[in-house]
C-alpha cells in the first residue's frame, strides 16, 4: 500500500478545504493509499512540516489547499527527489491548473475524483523555479512579516529574505490586492468574483510611483509603476486570469508580462482582455521570456512583491530562474505543453 504524507491547510478557502478534505480522504483510502494526515498552524508552517518529509519514506507528498498552501509545500520539498502532489481546494489554485488538475467550480468540486486519479497514476514532471530576493514586508496588523526558512537558503544581502516562486512573481495594482486579500476584504466572496472586485478598488486608490527595472542583468531603465508585472511560469494565477497566455511550467524559462505607465481608465480596461488573455499588445503591454529580473522602486514606499500569491518581499527585489528544482504529478497532458 503507497504510503502518502497530506498538508492540509485548514483555514484554505476561508475554512471550507476541511469540509472539503473530509470527502477526500475516503476516496484516496479507496484509491489505496495509506495517508498521514498533518495539519498546519500558521504561515511558513508547511515549509517545515514538508522539509522534514524529504528523508521520509512516504511516496508522495500532497498539498491540500490552495496556491499558498502549493507555495510552501514546493518550497520544503525543492531540490529533494521526493515528488509533489496537489489537491487544489483553495481560492485560486492556478499551479494545480498548470499542471492539468482539476479545480473547485464555486463551493463544490465536480471532479474530485478526477483529482485523486491523478495522485493514482499521474505523470511526473521536473519543473523550474524562481529564486526571489529582498527586504521582507513589514508587520501588517492582519499578518505578521514572513520569517526565514532554512529550505529557502541564505540571503546574498544580510537583512533580506529568500522565497522560491513556482507559479509566479508579480507586484504594482497586484500587489495591492494581495494586501487587501490579507486584511479580509470581500472576504465573504471566493474565487476570481473576489480577485476582480479587489482589483477594481486597488485601481481607483492606486498612487503614482516611479521605479527602475532591468531584464536578464541588461541595462536598467526607469518607468512609472502605475500597472503590473508578472515574472511567470504558469499561464493564470488571480483565480484563473490568463496573465501569461502560452506559459507552462516545463517551459525553462519565465514569461514576462508587463504594464507600467497606464492611467486608472486603462488600467480598469484592461481587466476585461486580462481575465481572457487577450491583453498582450494593448496599451504597450508586452510579454517576453526571461530568466532574470530586478526592480527598484525609486521613490515613495517600497514596492511589494507577491511571491506565489503571498505579498512576503519589498523592493529592491532580484528575481532569477533556476531549472529542475521539484518534481510535480500532474495530468497526463497540461496546457500549452
Amino acid at each position: 500500500m503507497p504510503r502518502v504524507a497530506c498538508i492540509l491547510n485548514p483555514n484554505a478557502r476561508d475554512g471550507l478545504s476541511v469540509k472539503q478534505w473530509d470527502q477526500f480522504e475516503p476516496a484516496l483510502r479507496l484509491a489505496g493509499f495509506d495517508i498521514d494526515l498533518h495539519r498546519t498552524q500558521a504561515p511558513g508552517h508547511a515549509m517545515d512540516i514538508a522539509e522534514g518529509l524529504c528523508e521520509g519514506d512516504h511516496d508522495l507528498v500532497v498539498a491540500v489547499g490552495g496556491d499558498g498552501t502549493v507555495h510552501e509545500v514546493a518550497s520544503g520539498l525543492r531540490g529533494s527527489d521526493k515528488v509533489l502532489g496537489i489537491l487544489p481546494i483553495g481560492s485560486g489554485n492556478d499551479y494545480a491548473r498548470a499542471h492539468g488538475i482539476p479545480t473547485p467550480k464555486g463551493n463544490k468540486f465536480p471532479d474530485m475524483q478526477g483529482a485523486v486519479d491523478i495522485l493514482v497514476n499521474g505523470t511526473d514532471r521536473i519543473v523550474g523555479s524562481v529564486r526571489v530576493e529582498g527586504p521582507p514586508v513589514p508587520d501588517h496588523p492582519s499578518k505578521a512579516a514572513p520569517i526565514p526558512r532554512s529550505c529557502n537558503g541564505n540571503p546574498e544581502t544580510p537583512g533580506n529574505l529568500v522565497r522560491w516562486s513556482f507559479l509566479e512573481c508579480d507586484g504594482g495594482v497586484t500587489s495591492i490586492v494581495n494586501r487587501m486579500k490579507d486584511e479580509g476584504q470581500f472576504k465573504r466572496i471566493r474565487g476570481q468574483t473576489k480577485y476582480t472586485l479587489l482589483a477594481i478598488k486597488a485601481i481607483i486608490f492606486w498612487k503614482k510611483q516611479r521605479g527602475r527595472i532591468s531584464i536578464d542583468s541588461g541595462e536598467g531603465d526607469g518607468v512609472d509603476l502605475s500597472g503590473l508585472f508578472c515574472l511567470s511560469q504558469c499561464q493564470t494565477f488571480g483565480g484563473g486570469y490568463r496573465v501569461a497566455p502560452g506559459a507552462r511550467p516545463t517551459q525553462g524559462h519565465c514569461s514576462l508580462v508587463m504594464a507600467w505607465g497606464l492611467s486608472k481608465p486603462q488600467m480598469l480596461g484592461l481587466m476585461g482582455p486580462l481575465e481572457k488573455g487577450e491583453h498582450i499588445g494593448k496599451w504597450g503591454v508586452t510579454m517576453e521570456a526571461a530568466k532574470r529580473f530586478e526592480l527598484v522602486a525609486s521613490d515613495g514606499a517600497p514596492l511589494i512583491i507577491n511571491v506565489d500569491g503571498e505579498a512576503v518581499i519589498t523592493t529592491p527585489a532580484t528575481m532569477q530562474y533556476h531549472n529542475d528544482q521539484l518534481t510535480v504529478r500532474g495530468a497526463a497532458s497540461i496546457p500549452n505543453e
